[in-house]
């Protein structure tokens, strides 16, 4: 008796995808799309989590410089990160921002920071 391949679960997927493309044809295309904006949104997460890691970092080593240039920089690293994060969850029709900031523990400061951009030269 033959046995049949054994494919990974997202092997599987990838084949019923492919069939179901015979009956729609975008239905490949659009499962790349999804694929890629759930990659993006992974990379876009982790990136978020290191920032607010530098700058809780840089606060427990520098209780004193509140204020500093070095700090003001890693608040503004955060902040735009935390932009495109919750812009990219929005993409995914994921639209609870505040749970997202909940569960990555994104302090006020940073929440203040989202979506401001630096200033341009004359």
């Amino acid at each position: 008796m033959r046995q049949s391949p054994k494919f990974s679960s997202a092997a599987r997927h990838r084949l019923s995808v492919l069939d179901a493309s015979a009956d729609n044809p975008n239905a490949a295309l659009e499962y790349e799309i999804v694929r890629e904006q759930a990659s993006s949104l992974g990379r876009l997460g982790r990136r978020l989590e290191a920032a607010l890691a530098a700058l809780q970092a840089f606060d427990a080593s520098h209780a004193r410089a509140r204020h500093s240039s070095a700090r003001e920089a890693l608040l503004a690293e955060a902040g735009n990160l935390l932009w495109h994060f919750i812009v990219q969850r929005e993409a995914c029709g994921l639209r609870d921002s505040a749970r997202a900031m909940q569960d990555y523990g994104v302090p006020n400061d940073v929440r203040a920071r989202m979506g401001v951009f630096p200033k341009r030269g004359p």
